[in-house]
């Protein structure tokens, strides 16, 4: 257990740091003003890319952004939705990508959402399987296997969401120039940012990663 702990940690560690640099970044990026609110940003790409039936609404929190396809929704946090900033620009953008993404049904996507039901019925139970597993490894080892199971569907649905989440990053981007909403000295904050917040799940998929290769270990070393 020592060594699960010691891998929590360094990636604890990393994602701390980069979640204070996203922050300062947004922060940073939030002073400079572009022509549009986050809200006209999304309701412009969505209507340039022929989507008419998503909504855009403002939701509370920090970084609470996300694109909601069960009811097809842009969800955006407040600062995001009524700051005219290129942070806001970006954010913006990146979640009406992800909107593009299931109207034009991205592959990637679709293999995302059709993994939702499975990786929710993995993270409900594989803490308390890979525990108990752990705790009877030398008398029950089938038991730590399926917790790894469980935990490989997790892992597998985190890099998964790498392709999606960068996609939605080149899509906005490349509709930011096109609109005129970026100039050739935002473009590179707008990048940054969104750079940035394609980290956090990198390292997200990383951690998941050295987790499951330190239970499969345990599992082939418990002789």
């Amino acid at each position: 257990m020592l060594g699960s702990w010691i891998i929590f940690g360094v990636f604890a560690l990393l994602s701390w740091l980069v979640s204070m640099q996203l922050k300062s970044k947004f922060k940073q990026f939030s002073q400079v003003p572009v022509g549009l609110t986050g809200k006209d940003v999304a309701v412009k790409m969505l209507y340039e890319n022929g989507i008419y039936d998503v909504q855009v609404k403002s939701v509370d929190g920090e970084l609470t952004d996300h694109y909601n396809p069960m009811n097809r929704t842009v969800n955006l946090s407040r600062e995001v939705y009524y700051n005219n900033s290129v942070a806001s620009a970006a954010v913006a953008a990146h979640e009406c990508g992800h909107a593009i993404q299931h109207a034009k049904a991205y592959a990637w996507l679709t293999l995302r959402s059709n993994l939702v039901p499975v990786v929710s019925f993995a993270s409900k139970w594989v803490m308390w399987v890979l525990l108990a597993g752990l705790l009877m490894v030398n008398s029950f080892p089938q038991l730590l296997l399926a917790g790894i199971i469980l935990f490989a569907a997790t892992t597998l649905f985190s890099f998964i969401t790498l392709p999606v989440e960068i996609n939605a990053s080149q899509r906005a981007l490349v509709w930011l120039t096109n609109a005129g909403i970026t100039t050739h000295s935002t473009y590179p904050m707008a990048r940054a940012a969104l750079k940035w917040a394609a980290y956090t799940y990198v390292i997200a998929a990383l951690a998941s990663l050295a987790q499951l290769f330190y239970y499969i270990l345990i599992y082939l070393g418990r002789r």
